[in-house]
């Protein structure tokens, strides 16, 4: 079984833009420029933009969309198929019980986990944990892999990493050469580096987790009032499906952390609202609410997923990292 997997990744790796039919060197080296360099951007595009994008006739757009169609096998698979594909799902471990519980075992790959809550409520506590824990083996939680991190609002502390991985006593500058991290200073350079992240698995760099830390602090800088409101999401809409694809046809997990804003209407209860309206949630696999709580614990909420109830845990950030119990 497992070479049988490794033909079918050899050969979908073999398989190029130039192979399609009407699509050259120049042209699938235009197609990369512009984020379109793997044969699932082709294939679901739709004609007019391919055309538009490559300067091509809308015919032959058509035929490289569906001879990329047909290579990819996209269409209906019986359930069972898709059973398989979900055995080979990672779960990352966040160094807490209670919290891998709530998760169903950990942050998945495939999917779009999202943290959101006030300051100081765990949200980057949390993704140098997981930046760290992605690199342990899968027995112990990881997933034999590397991080990469697109840091918008310069939260990314090495210092941190070395105090987590003393714990767990892993080598920290190993660790920290496995982590590759970016400073986004504008939506335009955010959406840019994740592009950049299909170069380095290309280049055969075993990634399994990219955090993005947060996700919407440079779209609400930028996009300012309600006339602005539309092409904001709009924009943010495309910059999630972009992440979409990335975990699924590499099998990566997205982290991001989103800010919050307080919904002046809500008379009663916790007035704490995500930012990014209805497109981010819908976006995001599993939507996490992260609050502090009782002296120095915090309080993590399931508050959407597709296969987990709704309910709380309690977890614990120390020196070490995260944990169940106060240290």
């Amino acid at each position: 079984m497992a070479k049988e997997k490794e033909k079918e990744n050899v050969a979908e790796e073999e398989v190029k833009l130039t192979d399609l039919p009407g699509i050259g060197p120049t042209t699938a080296a235009k197609l990369d420029e512009a984020g379109y360099g793997d044969l699932m951007s082709i294939a679901v595009m739709n004609p007019a933009d391919l055309s538009s994008l490559a300067d091509l006739t809308e015919t032959t757009a058509r035929k490289a969309i569906i001879a990329a169609r047909k290579m990819l096998k996209l269409e209906f698979e019986d359930a069972t198929q898709f059973l398989k594909k979900r055995q080979e799902v990672i779960k990352i471990t966040t160094s807490s019980q209670n919290f891998n519980n709530l998760l169903g075992g950990g942050v998945e790959t495939r999917a779009i986990t999202e943290a959101y809550g006030a300051f100081g409520s765990g949200k980057s506590q949390l993704a140098h944990q997981l930046a760290v824990n992605v690199q342990l083996p899968v027995e112990k939680g990881g997933a034999n892999g590397k991080a990469i991190w697109i840091d918008t609002e310069g939260t990314f502390r090495p210092e941190r990493i070395k105090q987590m991985c003393e714990a767990k006593g892993l080598d920290y500058e190993k660790t920290l050469k496995n982590i590759f991290v970016a400073r986004a200073f504008n939506s335009d350079h955010q959406i840019l580096l994740v592009d950049k992240v299909k170069e380095l698995i290309k280049n055969g760099e075993p990634i399994r987790i990219l955090i993005v830390d947060s996700i919407t602090a440079h779209f609400r800088a930028e996009f300012a009032g309600r006339g602005q409101l539309a092409d904001r999401q709009q924009r943010i809409n495309k910059h999630l499906h972009n992440l979409m694809r990335l975990s699924e046809a590499y099998n990566l997990a997205v982290y991001i952390t989103n800010q919050v804003m307080s919904d002046p209407s809500m008379m009663f209860g916790d007035p704490t609202k995500a930012i990014g309206g209805h497109i981010l949630g819908h976006a995001s696999t599993y939507r996490i609410y992260l609050r502090k709580g009782k002296k120095d614990a915090r309080v993590a909420k399931m508050v959407d997923s597709p296969n987990l109830p709704e309910s709380e845990c309690i977890f614990f950030i120390s020196e070490k990292g995260l944990g169940d119990e106060e240290i």
